[in-house]
This record gives C-alpha cells, sequence and structure tokens, in this order.
C-alpha cells in the first residue's frame, strides 16, 4: 500500500479528524462565524507550523508528506495511537511511536557558572527556548522571571507577547527575527515535542509580527551577537552576548551578556548590578 494509492482517503482522513476538534480543544482562540463545525485548513497549518497552501495541497493529495510532518500532524490533530497509526498508513509512511520529550531542569554545571556570574547578566535556555534559569543581573536587565508562571518562561513568548520588550530592545525586530530563527532549528531537531509546536501556534496565532516572520524566509540563528538596550534605570546600554553549549545535556545553552571594561555600558551595568 502507498501513499500514491491513497491520496483522497488521506485527505479525507484529515478533513474527517478536523471536523471533529474545536479551536479551544487545541489551545486556540474562538473567532466564531464558523460556516461548518471544527478547525479550518488554516488553524491545522498554524499549528504544524507549514503554509495554509501546503496544508491545502496535503489534503487534496497533491503533496507526499514526510514522516516528521505526519508526526506533527498527529499531535496538532490528538490522534489516537490506532489512529496515528492508520495516518501513517495512509501516507505510506511507516510511523515510529516516540517518547514525550521529558521536561527539562537546569543542568547542575550551567547553575554552578549561573552562580558565579555576578557581573554579568545569564539565563540558562532549554530546548524550546523556555528560560530554566537566570541570575539576579539577568532579571534586572529583562524581567523579573520569578514573576511569571513556569508555562510563561520563554524567550520566544516573553519577546512576543510582553510589549515592555519592544521598548527595552533598541532593535527589537532584529532580536525578533533571530529568536524567530532559532525556533526552526529547534523544530527541526524535535520534530515531536507537541509542546514546541503548540508554542508556535499559540504565538502564531497571539501576535502579527510573530506570524509574518515565521512565514518569511528562514535565516540561520546566530551564536554571538550584541543588543542595545534602553533600560529604565541605567539609560542605553550595549552589551555583547556569547551562548555556552552544556556538554551534560546539548539541549541547554548558557547565554551571557558582557561589556568592554571601561566603557560607558561596563559602567551601566555595574550601576544596574548595585542597584540590587
Amino acid at each position: 500500500m502507498t501513499g500514491e494509492a491513497l491520496p483522497n482517503e488521506l485527505g479525507e482522513f484529515l478533513k474527517q479528524r478536523r471536523s471533529e476538534l474545536t479551536p479551544r480543544a487545541v489551545g486556540l482562540p474562538d473567532t466564531g462565524g464558523r460556516r461548518v463545525p471544527g478547525l479550518r485548513r488554516e488553524e491545522v497549518a498554524v499549528l504544524a507550523a507549514i503554509s495554509a497552501d501546503y496544508y491545502t495541497r496535503l489534503e487534496q493529495g497533491r503533496v507526499q508528506p514526510s514522516a516528521s510532518l505526519l508526526a506533527v500532524l498527529s499531535r496538532v490533530l490528538h490522534l489516537s495511537d490506532r489512529r496515528r497509526d492508520r495516518l501513517f498508513e495512509l501516507a505510506g509512511r511507516h510511523g515510529t511511536r516516540h517518547r514525550r520529550p521529558a521536561g527539562q531542569k537546569v543542568h547542575p554545571q550551567l547553575r554552578r557558572l549561573l552562580d558565579d556570574l555576578a557581573a554579568s547578566p545569564g539565563v540558562v535556555i532549554g530546548r524550546r527556548l523556555d528560560i530554566l534559569a537566570w541570575n539576579p543581573l539577568a532579571a534586572a536587565l529583562f524581567t523579573d522571571f520569578a514573576e511569571l508562571p513556569e508555562s510563561r518562561r520563554n524567550c520566544a513568548r516573553i519577546l512576543f507577547t510582553d510589549p515592555s520588550m519592544r521598548t527595552l530592545y533598541a532593535d527589537w525586530r532584529a532580536v525578533a527575527r533571530d529568536c524567530v530563527a532559532r525556533l526552526r532549528s529547534a523544530g527541526a531537531k524535535h520534530p515531536e515535542d507537541p509542546r514546541l509546536t503548540g508554542l508556535v501556534g499559540e504565538l502564531s496565532v497571539e501576535d502579527a509580527d510573530f506570524g509574518r516572520l515565521w512565514g518569511s524566509r528562514h535565516v540561520p540563528f546566530r551564536g554571538a551577537g550584541a543588543d542595545r538596550f534602553r533600560h529604565p534605570l541605567v539609560g542605553e546600554i550595549i552589551l555583547d552576548w556569547d551562548i555556552l553549549t552544556c556538554g551534560g545535556d546539548l539541549d541547554q545553552e548558557l547565554v551571557v551578556w558582557t561589556a568592554e571594561p571601561g566603557s560607558p555600558s561596563y559602567d551601566a551595568l555595574r550601576a544596574l548590578a548595585s542597584s540590587l
């Protein structure tokens, strides 16, 4: 049995499952005005982080989906194991069930490095850009992460949904493009992660800028750079940032911001530290 032999059955299967779900069931707002029950094609495409045109062609049997996309769709459409197997069968693919990635805790080695950073802001970021740990200076520079629910402690979520970030970053759009590039890289590495897929879908719905950037051409993310901040306490400050990957867990990174000694930004960073 091949995917070419059953393109209509695959499309009908997807349409049937769409009709059984509501936006609320998959974490999307219900905007009303629906002529037919269920999810729209565009909504499934957003949640699966693919274009609406591609998903339309998939339902029409005009494209052959990859195994990784089928795995994402099975998560998006909340398929049971039996129906997931049927989806793969109709597409002519052999599905391998993957375990849901376990929740991450900051690696002890990164925790020690972070604790030793007294004069530089630092955060530990996980596989979905979740903020796993931070030091006091990072909280003073960005926001009080401890005041956020754990589910909201995510770099992309904060960057696109907290209005203060658009004021804090002097070039917010450049930072946003880099953030989306990092999310794309994470999605390619972990296509089976439903929380990662859900994050992309939620941000696409919640923020128009994210949706435009996600749909734009792919650009590689940077491994180092510089950010210019307009901080409410110390004014303009330019900090270099670098990423250290944890050898004990390659899905964890320590991001550190530093300033050139003797520079105005260095003095501003020290002033911020003294305010703690």
